[in-house]
């Protein structure tokens, strides 16, 4: 891997680890479209590598920032992760079986839908 591709991951990572800190966004609004757009990786394996890289982080640094700020709701947590866990494995299949174009497709509708929510209400 070159210097170049490292610094661009690495950078991408922490503008991601940034934006996930400061408003809980990161893997999918930044990392997989970046991975795409910029270096560019297929939409699957975009959203498999994140989803690789997210597994660490997720549980330690910023967990341990929100819970000690009293922002942790453990059964609510748990709960999403029972949801997320077969959820997860469930998307990824359906990833893996869906043509890259359309999953980029169904993603961007996915973040315009959420864009215009945000845009949109109070």
């Amino acid at each position: 891997m070159s210097p170049e591709i490292i610094l661009y991951l690495t950078l991408i990572g922490l503008a991601a680890g940034v934006l996930s800190g400061l408003v809980g966004v990161g893997g999918g609004i930044i990392i997989v479209p970046a991975l795409v757009m910029v270096m560019g990786i297929s939409q699957q394996s975009a959203q498999g590598n994140t989803l690789a890289m997210l597994m660490i982080p997720v549980g330690a640094l910023a967990v341990i920032n929100y819970y000690r700020s009293g922002h942790i709701e453990w059964r609510i947590a748990l709960l999403l992760a029972v949801g997320f866990i077969p959820g997860a494995w469930v998307g990824s299949k359906l990833a893996l079986a869906i043509p890259a174009l359309t999953l980029k497709r169904i993603f961007g509708v996915l973040l315009l839908l959420v864009a215009a929510k945000f845009l949109l209400n109070k």
